[in-house]
């Protein structure tokens, strides 16, 4: 290849590379089942979508707390590893939403496999073998009746 070709083929380069993504990463505090901040960089992981921490569900007929629950659980699976994220959205509320790991534990994917969060199907097809694992398994939120989260939201309760 002539010397003169050559600036064609690095702007091409650069027009097909993919772009980088923000990463993020260190200690995280959590919020909620599916939310935590790294300093202070909000992050909501994506794909999944656990109870409010206000959240309740109904187990053997009792209702129990679900969404502090799934807080609890992300906060065991975190524990005092540092997160790794990779950014790929950010949501209305300015939020960093992201694939995370602690390790090679997909945050998003744990959750999902405990029961402890939904898949997000609307935004992400991503966990739903997990979620129909969970579910046919009765793991977490799947042992008895509940609200999906971004209904609960809406103001739907349990009866």
């Amino acid at each position: 290849m002539s010397t003169r070709g050559l600036p064609l083929l690095l702007v091409l380069i650069l027009l097909t590379a993919a772009p980088a993504r923000a990463q993020n990463a260190g200690e995280a505090r959590v919020l909620s089942g599916d939310t935590f901040a790294i300093g202070e960089t909000v992050i909501r992981l994506y794909g999944v979508d656990a109870p409010e921490p206000r959240q309740t569900c109904k187990r053997d007929g009792v209702l129990w707390r679900c969404g502090a629950e799934a807080t609890g659980a992300l906060r065991g699976i975190i524990g005092t590893r540092p997160v790794r994220c990779e950014e790929w959205d950010r949501d209305r509320y300015g939020r960093v939403v992201s694939v995370c790991h602690v390790g090679e534990v997909d945050l998003g994917a744990a959750m999902v496999a405990t029961g402890m969060a939904l898949a997000y199907a609307k935004f992400s097809e991503a966990y739903g073998e997990r979620e129909a694992a969970a579910k046919a398994a009765g793991r977490g939120m799947w042992a008895g009746r509940f609200v999906a989260p971004w209904d609960w939201r809406r103001g739907e309760r349990l009866e």
